[in-house]
């Protein structure tokens, strides 16, 4: 492989941190968001001090030849423990369990790091190498056993993340468990890697030179691995956030037949904050919310509560279900009093609760208030919409 094949990867795994670091700036604390951005970061680490130009960089600014070796390794097992941390958190859990498991992993990569660079300076390699290292040195006393040890770590890591992430593909649904087999077949490959690796390195022990094995065959594997993988863990975080604004923006919309209802009956000049366009949904979600509210508030004094009980018997008997049938009636009261109000505007000597609505920030008994929740507002939007009861209503009182 040569550098490209390896500055390719790295690069896009860091555009894909770039995309996750304004979520990471606003929810630092979130281990779930710290993991998956450490990820991130280590496995792009890996492949640009994995690549022979980085390496010869490296060894030529320390002053130590195969200096690039043992940093990559330390790469590698920080970037297993990354995984396993990531699992860990992703999957969830008493948070005391998770932190136990998350500190167990820490530390024992921690220490295979450790083992790894001591392991390398009480060995010799005077020969820089660039894409053979593993199997040149295969038999040098203590290179050949830090080589043999990050191999063993990393394998751990990987026959662990295939078992954890099958088995909890097995009790889910939907992108996580898209999300896990992806991450299953990418550890495939790493599995692969592991292999060759062995493989020719066994072969050097036995004397005999299966090199290509880890010169040219390992390599691809790894980086197929690390890309397949990454996209596993990334892609139902992405589709999750996806479905959540999706959900939103359209619980925003569904309010919009009410809100556009109450908008006329809330008198001119009341005070009311600005939402800048690029305002996100769920603060418009909340200022719409608000101005229902106040609608409701303003109209109070001309919802029609006997309407709201025969449109509320009526919807009952039509087979509407209680939440049902208390939106149709809220619905229909809510479209009279629109019409009631509008009328008594027009007479010159309206009411003096015409503008002021009800005393105080309570609505009267039966009135939609704000312990209403969304779902609740969304429903009496959509009977606006589509109930024919609230047509009959807006007839009866004039209206179209």
């Amino acid at each position: 492989m040569t550098g490209g094949d390896y500055y390719i990867p790295a690069a896009a795994l860091w555009i894909s941190l770039a995309f996750k670091l304004p979520a990471l700036r606003h929810n630092w604390r979130d281990p779930l968001l710290r993991s998956v951005c450490s990820l991130l970061i280590l496995s792009g680490a890996v492949f640009v001090f994995a690549a022979p130009p980085t390496i010869s960089v490296v060894n030529r600014l320390t002053g130590t030849p195969n200096f690039s070796a043992p940093l990559v390794y330390a790469l590698i097992s920080a970037f297993s423990a990354s995984c396993l941390i990531l699992i860990v958190n992703w999957r969830g859990g008493p948070p005391e369990d998770t932190r136990r498991f998350s500190r167990r992993w820490m530390t024992f990569y921690g220490v295979a790091i450790v083992a790894v660079v001591v392991l390398f300076f009480l060995g010799e390699t005077p020969v820089e190498r660039l894409r053979d290292f593993d199997t040149y040195y295969a038999n040098t006393p203590y290179i050949r056993e830090m080589i043999a040890l990050y191999l063993v770590t990393h394998h751990i890591a990987a026959v662990v993340m295939t078992v954890l992430c099958w088995r909890w593909s097995l009790q889910v649904r939907g992108w996580l468990r898209t999300g896990l087999v992806i991450i299953v077949v990418g550890y495939g490959f790493t599995i692969a890697y592991d292999m060759t690796k062995f493989a020719a390195v066994g072969a050097r022990w036995a004397g005999r030179d299966w090199d290509g094995l880890s010169t040219y065959l390992a390599p691809p594997l790894a980086s197929m691995g690390a890309l397949v993988s990454a996209i596993g863990f990334i892609l139902p975080l992405m589709c999750q956030r996806a479905a959540d604004n999706w959900h939103t923006w359209a619980t925003y919309r569904q309010l919009g037949a009410l809100w556009r209802e109450l908008r006329g009956a809330v008198p001119a000049g009341t005070p009311s904050v600005r939402i800048a366009w690029w305002s996100p949904a769920e603060l418009r979600i909340l200022q719409r919310e608000s101005d229902i509210h106040d609608g409701f508030l303003t109209l109070g004094p001309y919802f029609d509560l006997a309407l709201h009980a025969r449109v509320y018997e009526r919807s009952l008997a039509a087979g509407e279900g209680p939440d049902g049938a208390k939106a149709v009636a809220d619905a229909a009261m809510v479209a009279a009093a629109v019409r009631a109000r509008s009328a008594a505007a027009e007479e010159p000597d309206g009411p003096d609760a015409l503008d002021d609505g009800p005393d105080g920030d309570e609505a009267p008994p039966g009135v939609p208030g704000p312990a209403e929740g969304p779902r609740d507002l969304v429903r009496i939007s959509h009977a606006l919409r589509h109930s024919r009861e609230v047509a009959a209503a807006r007839r009866a009182t004039g209206t179209g």
